[in-house]
């Protein structure tokens, strides 16, 4: 076979080639457990209360966070959705995310790409991405997802869509056995946050695309290394996982080995925290008037993690989920602190531009962030 084409001249195909997106898709679908088991008139209910949920959300963030943006979300949809679909929607936001690495690094690799070897290797990544997937697929409640419009052949609205994932949502409200319509608005209320931070700061889905194609870019560029790191992190979880010491990221963002993938991965981190953590915040601000049985909730969802089995506890090490879990609580504390200096209208200069978003040392140290913006 003749190798393959650089990307100055390959084709859409040829770098979608590099990961097998429909199988990624097809294997999760494959491999999700079985939701909770409903009927179809009690299934068409949840949805519909969902929707409603996700409407009456809006208001109360408006409220909360005092952004404009949230007076009218009509660029950007809601979707009430399977696991399946929830893992399909995710090929599809990944496939944009890293397109502008694999490019490069086909341009990298120019001429010592063999087609049939890609596909191969694209359908072993696939396999093992639709298998993550499918993991994932029955623990997310909600997710914004800012670049499904950038999609090749999507029909998604400009601003990309919110996906509620309703077996997920169900399963939860029963196992702590809470009431459902409190339970769902306070998710949404979450999940809508995270749709109006889109919206009031236009500029931010190209931001973290750029940084998300900075930090894919330096590992697919060091491809050549990555087996043998990928090796030693997962020799190092394995140890810390029989000690009973969890990785302070994750196995897989243990990777990250040079400065400049550290730079990535530091600001990807603090904004991830940010984010989470103001959603959280906002989640947090609601009382008894809106949510009244909000208590109960926060108590009862809280304690969950503790029955987390141990094959689950791996998973989540691996993927540095209990990390995401620590970015939830350190991004709180600094919208918290912020505000209790600055007032909501002070925190919301973050949503001005990119230079205003804090670091990851700003995160830990809000006084930092603050005496930068002039408080």
């Amino acid at each position: 076979m003749e190798p393959m084409e650089s990307s100055a001249g390959a084709t859409s195909a040829q770098v979608q080639a590099l990961i097998n997106w429909e199988l990624a898709a097809s294997t999760a679908a494959r491999l999700t457990p079985a939701g909770p088991i409903l009927a179809a008139a009690d299934i068409e209910a949840a949805v519909d209360n969902l929707r409603l949920m996700a409407d009456i959300s809006v208001p109360h963030v408006h409220s909360i966070t005092g952004l404009e943006a949230a007076r009218d979300l009509r660029d950007s949809s809601v979707l009430v959705v399977d696991r399946a679909s929830w893992a399909k929607a995710n090929t599809q936001s990944f496939a944009v995310m890293l397109q502008p690495a694999m490019e490069k690094m086909l341009e990298g690799r120019r001429g010592t790409l063999n087609p049939g070897a890609a596909s191969v290797s694209g359908a072993i990544t696939g396999g093992q991405l639709g298998a993550i997937l499918a993991f994932l697929s029955s623990k997310v409640l909600g997710q914004y997802d800012p670049f499904s419009a950038l999609a090749e052949n999507s029909t998604a609205p400009a601003a990309g869509r919110l996906l509620l994932v309703a077996p997920n949502i169900i399963s939860v409200e029963r196992e702590i056995n809470v009431e459902p319509e409190d339970f769902r608005l306070w998710v949404c209320l979450h999940e809508q946050t995270h749709r109006v931070q889109f919206a009031a700061a236009p500029w931010l889905r190209h931001h973290m695309l750029d940084e998300i194609e900075s930090l894919s870019g330096q590992l697919l560029g060091n491809v050549d290394s990555l087996m043998e790191r990928a090796s030693a992190a997962a020799k190092s979880l394995k140890d810390r996982t029989a000690s009973g010491a969890a990785p302070s990221r994750g196995a897989i963002l243990d990777l990250l080995q040079n400065p400049e993938e550290k730079a990535a991965i530091s600001r990807l981190t603090a904004l991830m925290s940010l984010l989470e953590g103001h959603a959280n915040v906002v989640m947090d601000a609601v009382d008894a008037s809106i949510v009244p049985s909000v208590k109960t909730i926060r108590q009862r969802f809280n304690t969950r993690s503790k029955d987390r089995g141990v094959i689950e506890k791996f998973i989540r090490n691996l993927l540095g989920l209990d990390a995401k879990m620590r970015q939830y609580s350190d991004g709180s504390k600094f919208v918290r602190e912020v505000v209790d200096v600055a007032g909501m209208e002070g925190f919301n200069k973050v949503w001005e531009s990119a230079e205003h978003l804090p670091s990851e040392t700003e995160i830990h140290n809000s006084r930092l962030w603050l005496e930068r913006m002039g408080h």
